[in-house]
């Protein structure tokens, strides 16, 4: 029986769809058939419109929402979260393989899916090594920055679609403004008005139709206007191009360029899409979960992400990632399980053999309408305002990615954000806050309050929090605080030290900890306990600190610390001080030893 379970537990892990299959029922699959339409509804004008921006042919946008979809759904823990085609990956693979290839052309669309393929590769490597918690060092604020970055870069990246100007390709963001400043006058008015109505139409359906996907009325409302605009006018005066008829429904099998060159170009590209795409799939995986109770496995999502990836670069299919959208859209339509993402890629396939001719009739300016709705959608106004009142540090590294993002090569954005919020992170960790405790003399139970400024200490002993971890990078900090306390207060021989706030200590830490008390206990005093964790209590423990530690002093209370300590203190200083700290001070015995008090 035992080894029975122990066989399905590993099936379970290998094929995680096993863990929901037994609560598929009929009444789940009609709620997921009903999601999965909408899915399907929600992801054409989407998948359009990105692989639009991502610089492929529009039908790959569609084919990048079927089977990497369906693995990302099988074989992930999350079982509202819907994979496809998103925003920023589509402009960090424009961004960075526009520089290799023409957008559009054969060799670009080679090098796009020989990129999903590796994205793919590092995803599943990520998760098979158990790299979930990776994810948990990118800050929220890193995201909010580039995300707000990339939505500008998105606009600027459809203004000549959007104007119906020459603005040449692959130009900065600040030159593409200058060039659409110098051009402004030469703007095509009716490619512009399919633009603006697309965007009117868009705006006013997400605040008045909010029960129907504002991105379908847009694209509908658009395109029929440019219809009627070239049959009154023509389309030799008009110039509203259309993106054409997509070729076809089913994605045609492919093979990524597995040649040495094409995979040295694609690294760097296919680290910022790694990253990018795996903070995207477990971040909106998580947010969904909060809504439905479900335990995310964030190393499970890597391998569901990695493995949609690399299938996916063999069926058409660009980098994809977990949709903020469709995945929220899919939870509030009722999905149950992930057969909803299933649903979703089939009924995508079937509509498109319906639509897919009529995609000819769709202006590019609709697309960039489209576009410049889901770019001012990606900027968080919210949180953007939270960050700057409520951390000066943390609004310097938003300021820092947004800038990055529009000024450089996004795999360095990113890469620049989560650098300085790792340095600002360490900078705090590596000076923890270290309080100096007195008696709470209203609490009967004899606890500890912070010490203010001019408020009397005893003389013989100090008691201090430290607020952090002592590791390697704090060393010098609170070393430097045990040198000043020194030189200040060295009367002070006695130090207990608080370690409820201490999370752990490393080997530079225990060194200090360990020079300190062989310091203190050459002066007739020494360095005491309260309660230490298990780790840290292990770490000073090694034979390798015992020595010059001493015994190890680790009291399991306040009150039996104080009792112990002030026992020990000089009795001919406590007959001449007046300050009476401690409520033990009014009843002072005689004489002691120091205390050896082992664990106590």
């Amino acid at each position: 029986m035992a080894g029975q379970n122990r066989h399905n537990a590993t099936l379970s892990h290998v094929f995680p769809f096993l863990h929901w299959w037994p609560r598929v029922t009929r009444s789940t699959i009609k709620d997921d058939l009903i999601a999965g339409l909408i899915g399907a509804i929600i992801v054409l004008p989407q998948g359009v419109a990105f692989a639009t921006l991502a610089g492929m042919p529009p039908q790959y946008g569609l084919y990048a929402a079927m089977v990497p979809a369906v693995i990302a759904a099988l074989f992930g823990s999350s079982w509202h979260l819907v994979s496809g085609p998103t925003n920023a990956i589509s402009l960090v693979v424009f961004a960075t393989i526009s520089q290799l290839a023409e957008p559009g052309s054969e060799r670009y669309v080679s090098e796009v899916l020989t990129l999903a393929f590796m994205v793919g590769a590092l995803q599943l490597i990520m998760g098979v090594a158990k790299l979930g918690t990776l994810v948990n060092f990118i800050s929220h604020t890193v995201v909010v920055g580039f995300t707000a970055g990339a939505a500008l870069l998105i606009m600027s990246s459809q203004i000549k679609n959007f104007f119906g100007l020459p603005i040449q390709r692959g130009l900065s963001f600040f030159e593409v403004l200058h060039q659409f400043v110098l051009q402004a006058a030469h703007s095509n008015p009716w490619v512009m008005a399919v633009g603006a109505i697309t965007l009117l139409s868009g705006l006013m359906a997400k605040k008045w139709l909010k029960k129907v996907p504002y991105m379908v009325v847009a694209m509908l409302v658009g395109s029929l206007f440019a219809v009627f605009l070239n049959q009154t006018l023509g389309a030799e005066t008009t110039g509203i191009k259309t993106i054409g008829a997509l070729p076809g429904a089913l994605p045609a099998l492919s093979a990524p360029d597995f040649h040495w060159d094409t995979l040295k170009h694609l690294m760097s590209a296919a680290f910022a899409v790694t990253i990018l795409g795996l903070t995207e799939a477990v971040s909106i995986a998580r947010s969904v979960a909060t809504k439905s109770g479900q335990r995310i496995d964030g190393n499970q999502e890597f391998i569901g992400q990695g493995l949609s990836n690399i299938v996916g670069a063999f069926f058409s299919a660009y980098p994809s990632s977990g949709s903020f959208n469709r995945s929220g859209v899919n939870y509030e339509a009722g999905a149950r399980t992930p057969l909803a993402a299933v649903f979703a890629s089939v009924a995508l396939i079937l509509i498109l053999l319906a639509v897919a001719p009529l995609a000819a009739y769709l202006p590019i300016a609709a697309m960039a309408g489209i576009l410049f709705l889901v770019a001012w959608g990606l900027i968080d106004f919210h949180h953007i305002g939270s960050i700057f009142r409520a951390s000066r540090s943390e609004a310097a590294v938003l300021a820092v990615t947004f800038t990055a993002t529009l000024v450089m090569h996004l795999e360095m954005a990113i890469a620049v954000g989560i650098v300085l919020s790792l340095l600002l992170y360490l900078n705090r960790t590596s000076r923890p806050t270290v309080r100096t405790l007195v008696p709470d003399l209203e609490n009967p139970k004899g606890g500890l309050l912070e010490r203010e400024p001019g408020q009397p200490e005893c003389p013989q002993m100090r008691v201090i929090r430290i607020e952090g971890s002592i590791y390697f990078g704090a060393v010098n900090h609170i070393g430097e605080y045990f040198h000043e306390i020194a030189e200040r207060r060295p009367d002070q021989k006695h130090l207990l030290l608080t370690g409820r706030s201490m999370n752990f200590i490393d080997v530079a830490g225990a060194e200090l900890l360990a020079h300190e008390a062989e310091r203190r206990r050459k002066l007739g005093g020494g360095l005491y306990f309260y309660g230490l964790r298990e780790g840290a209590l292990h770490m000073l423990g090694n034979a390798t600190f015992t020595d010059r530690l001493g015994p190890i002093v680790n009291f399991p209370s306040i009150p039996l610390a104080i009792n112990a300590l002030v026992g020990g203190l000089d009795p001919t200083i406590c007959e001449k001080c007046k300050k009476r700290i401690f409520q033990q001070c009014e009843r002072r015995p005689g004489a002691n030893s120091t205390p050896r008090i082992h664990n106590a």
